[in-house]
């Protein structure tokens, strides 16, 4: 519970609505800036600005996934425009004052306050949490792109990271032949493990020229035009990774391959879910900073 705890949340987006509302149901007195469209959704919730915060009985402040840009705006869903934060404004609030993003951004990255800043995205137990939804959306988008079914397709998976295990073993279980695609021997290894073929850097190309459904998780240049041109013209390629991607998509479209940018699916196929993710490590975070 965060019974006695201030939190003062700036914008986001669908997954807030359920964050604030399970924050409240911890018993934390939750103020909300940029949520004014979303009055009517919020119960036990005050809406402030922020020329109204009292700062020192602030214990927590969360902003958005995607941070506060160069400016200092934070993305609000829930009003007409996004409020603004000042490097001061926030150097105002207490030293002992977490602050949550999603992403670090260079405005977060750059101040006196960097060292209170707490990451959510680059937190491994968000992501592997986050990882049932993402694969629920890569599923979502695999029957909607393809006049197939998935089982007994061919799926090669591109990283073997938190997210790669979750879509190895989900489309194992819907019966596809499952590829992946990783760089160390200990990842190969377990891909052995997990009865899905091992793919290397060295046969890539090769190991897709029979890829139904090519999905890439890897935030580097990994599907490459030499790639591209493995596959066949009808396959499909879904790309989770976070910016810039790993996609060529500029030559996917020249020879007319479906490609489609899907990331942060999280927000958008379950966000009730990722809010209740956010809101209980955002809780135990707070528990073992007393």
């Amino acid at each position: 519970m965060l019974t006695g705890k201030s939190i003062l949340i700036i914008g986001g987006d669908g997954r807030y609505i359920e964050l604030i509302k399970q924050l409240t149901f911890f018993d934390a007195t939750v103020y909300a800036i940029g949520f004014e469209e979303a009055e009517d959704e919020l119960d036990n919730v005050y809406l402030t600005d922020t020329d109204h915060v009292v700062k020192e009985h602030i214990d927590a402040i969360i902003l958005p996934i995607t941070g506060l840009d160069q400016e200092g705006f934070a993305e609000a869903h829930y009003c007409e425009s996004s409020p603004q934060i000042k490097e001061e404004w926030l150097n105002e609030f207490s030293k002992d004052c977490i602050i949550f993003t999603g992403i670090r951004t260079p405005f977060l990255n750059n101040h006196q306050f960097e060292e209170r800043v707490i990451a959510l995205m680059e937190r491994n137990d968000v992501a592997i949490y986050n990882s049932i939804p993402t694969v629920e959306g890569a599923i979502m988008l695999a029957i909607q792109y393809t006049d197939f079914t998935i089982h007994s397709s061919n799926v090669t998976i591109l990283g073997f990271g938190r997210v790669g295990k979750t879509l190895v073993h989900t489309f194992k279980g819907l019966g596809a032949n499952v590829s992946a695609y990783a760089r160390r021997e200990e990842e190969l290894a377990r891909i052995h493990e997990y009865h899905a073929k091992p793919v290397d850097e060295f046969n890539l190309e090769e190991s897709v020229r029979d890829c139904d459904i090519l999905i890439n998780t890897v935030p580097d240049l990994i599907v490459t035009p030499t790639v591209i041109r493995s596959l066949p013209a009808e396959s499909l390629i879904i790309d989770l990774a976070s910016k810039p991607g790993g996609v060529d998509f500029r030559y996917a479209k020249k020879r007319g391959i479906e490609a489609i940018l899907a990331p942060s699916l999280p927000g958008m196929v379950a966000p009730k879910t990722a809010g209740k993710i956010l809101a209980h490590v955002i809780q135990n975070v707070m528990h073992h900073h007393e």
